[in-house]
This record gives structure tokens, C-alpha cells and sequence, in this order.
């Protein structure tokens, strides 16, 4: 008898246990990375720009290394480089800003186009940075940056363009991508109804994930995620249960950004005299194109462009090669942080020479 109540208190201790972890887990999982970088020395900052243009950024230590400026995805803010930004500021002086229309930048519909961002992002290189910098941009962020190596190669050193939607966000080719159905054309689907009145919970009642999970789970957690946004207006929703994955699907929804932000993607105006294909053409320093897993739903293309798109991109590029990482999440940087970090580290040795060159 003595034996067995051992026994059973012993696999009730472990399943206390690992109750808790998974508790303690999810409700530290976004804490931790920041807290992290916190101790390694970044700080946040504001820079005013010339027009008056206020641009909000995380800056590293000022180590002496070489400069990386990271340029965030649509509807992220710079901290969402969080897991990766300590591992990082061991090699490059690192510097992530705010993408115009989100967190503290300025929300200026004016500046919802990748030509007039990369402009600002320039002249924080000149102004802020003073020095040439590797690149790297993620998604919306990395069209961004192909912009800038193209205009402004005389501030780029490298560039590492993580997952961007090049080809697919063409009209003809966006029409059937998760990215334009459950966003942007959702999006003005919400603004012609009068149902409801908050898109984050049209969003919620109309997503792609309710047909995974199914309505009894997705209806619970649409619940508890819209009451949460409500109680927490100013910050991503965060569910207590749910593990990090299936919390990244709301948190990434309700990151402080501009609506008008992607109604630009809708009416194509933030592709103002953007070419795609030439602006990978006139690129002429070292890239790295980062691709994440492709997948579909039947027609539905679920990531942010095809295998194809991606080798049309490397063919383009002067001096360009191709990095597959086996994620099936867009956010290479947020769910394989080790593997982005050792891709940036990497890249150091095939810009050393320049970036040599730069500091003599």
C-alpha cells in the first residue's frame, strides 16, 4: 500500500510538474526574448528625419563590430527580432527600426510605399548609422531593402532578404495567396459590412485557421482572444493555454500597426515604381535569399511566394544564392531563430572584404 501511494504521488508530482511548465511556458514565452535582449544592451530610440519623419528603433551595443540594420515585416515592430537581436550584437552592431505605420514611427499613409521607406531608411543609414551596413529585411521588409541595395548601393555592403513575397504579389499571381484572402482583401471585405465592427473579431469569425481547428476549439479561442484585445488594447494577445504556435496566429494579428498600411498592398500603391524584376537586377552586392517551406491548400498558396518565385529571384540577382530553412512559419527569424542567426553570421565572411574596406 505504502509502495503505491508512493507511486501515485509520484506521477502526481510529475504531472504537476509538467502542468506548470507548460503554464509558465506560455505565459513567458514573449517575456523571456525580450528580457534577453534587454541584458544584452538594447535600448529603444527615436530619430527625427529631416521632413520630420519620426523613426523609432532598437539599438545594440556599440561593440565596434560591423552595422546591421533589420527592417521588420508587415504588421510586426522591431522587437520581433527579440530571440535573435542577443546572438547577433555578438557580431555586428545591430540597429531594427520601426517600419513606418507601425509601433512608435510615425502612421503616415504618405510614406505607405517602398520607395519613399527605403528613402527614410537611408537617410537613417547616413544619419543615425554613418557607415555602410549589411541588410536584412523580412517580407515587406525585405522588399524594402531590395529597394534600397538597388538605389542606394553606396550604403549597402550585403543583403539577406528573408522570405519576401517577390512575384507573388503581383497582380494576377496575389489574388490566390493566404497573404490576399485573409488579408488584404478580407480587410475590405470588413470595411463594406456593417456586422461587425471590430476587425479583429470579423477576422477571427472569417479566418483560414477556423477550418483547422474547427468551430467549437476556434470559437473558444476567438472568444477569450477578442476579450483579451479589449482588455489590452496597446499590446498582442496573448492566450494563457494556448502554446506559442497557436498563439503567434493572434499575436500577430495584433501588433500596434497601420490598417492603411495594407489597404496601400490592396490598391498597389505601395509598389509605386517598383519593378520587380529590375529591382533584383540592379542589386549588385553579396545576397542571400532565405526561403521558408511552400505549401498550398489546394489553389491557395499558404506561403509568402512558390519554390519557383524564389529561384527566379537568385537567377536575377547579380551575385545572389538561395538558403532554404525547414520551417513552415514565415517568420524564419521568429521560429528559427538559431538558424537566421547563423545565416547572418555567416554572411559576414562573404562581405568581410568590403566591409574591411569600408573601415579603412
Amino acid at each position: 500500500m505504502m509502495k503505491k501511494k508512493l507511486f501515485f504521488g509520484t506521477v502526481l508530482v510529475i504531472l504537476l510538474f509538467l502542468i506548470g511548465s507548460y503554464f509558465y511556458t506560455n505565459l513567458t514565452y514573449m517575456e523571456k526574448p525580450l528580457k534577453a535582449m534587454r541584458d544584452a544592451g538594447f535600448t529603444e530610440k527615436q530619430v527625427t528625419l529631416k521632413d520630420g519623419t519620426v523613426l523609432n528603433y532598437g539599438e545594440g551595443p556599440d561593440n565596434g563590430k560591423p552595422p546591421l540594420l533589420l527592417i521588420h515585416g508587415q504588421g510586426m515592430t522591431w522587437e520581433d527580432y527579440a530571440k535573435s537581436l542577443p546572438a547577433l550584437s555578438e557580431r555586428y552592431h545591430v540597429f531594427a527600426v520601426d517600419c513606418h505605420g507601425h509601433g512608435e514611427s510615425d502612421w503616415n499613409p504618405k510614406k505607405y510605399s517602398a520607395k519613399a521607406m527605403a528613402a527614410d531608411f537611408a537617410e537613417f543609414i547616413e544619419t543615425v548609422i554613418d557607415d555602410k551596413v549589411v541588410l536584412s529585411g523580412h517580407s515587406s521588409g525585405g522588399m524594402v531593402a531590395a529597394w534600397m541595395a538597388a538605389h542606394y548601393p553606396e550604403l549597402v555592403t550585403g543583403l539577406v532578404i528573408e522570405d519576401s513575397p517577390f512575384f507573388a504579389t503581383e497582380p494576377g499571381r496575389r489574388e490566390t495567396t493566404y497573404a490576399w484572402v485573409y488579408g488584404f482583401q478580407q480587410y475590405e471585405d470588413f470595411k463594406h459590412q456593417d456586422e461587425i465592427d471590430n476587425y479583429f473579431e470579423y477576422s477571427l469569425k472569417n479566418s483560414y485557421w477556423k477550418k483547422v481547428f474547427g468551430d467549437f476549439l476556434w470559437n473558444r479561442f476567438s472568444r477569450d482572444a477578442v476579450a483579451y484585445h479589449k482588455k489590452h488594447p496597446n499590446e498582442p494577445v496573448h492566450l494563457f493555454y494556448l502554446p506559442p504556435p497557436i498563439n503567434r496566429i493572434f499575436e500577430s494579428e495584433t501588433y500596434p500597426h497601420d490598417r492603411r498600411f495594407g489597404e496601400a498592398f490592396f490598391d498597389n500603391s505601395w509598389f509605386e515604381d517598383y519593378e520587380q524584376s529590375e529591382v533584383l537586377e540592379k542589386i549588385e552586392c553579396p545576397t542571400v535569399f532565405v526561403k521558408a517551406q511552400t505549401h498550398y491548400d489546394g489553389d491557395l498558396l499558404l506561403a509568402a511566394l512558390t519554390d519557383e518565385d524564389a529561384d527566379r529571384v537568385v537567377r536575377l540577382l547579380q551575385n545572389g544564392k538561395l538558403v532554404k530553412v525547414d520551417t513552415p512559419g514565415h517568420d524564419i527569424h521568429y521560429d528559427k531563430p538559431d538558424e537566421f542567426t547563423n545565416i547572418m553570421i555567416n554572411f559576414l565572411e562573404e562581405v568581410g572584404d568590403a566591409i574591411s574596406s569600408s573601415l579603412l
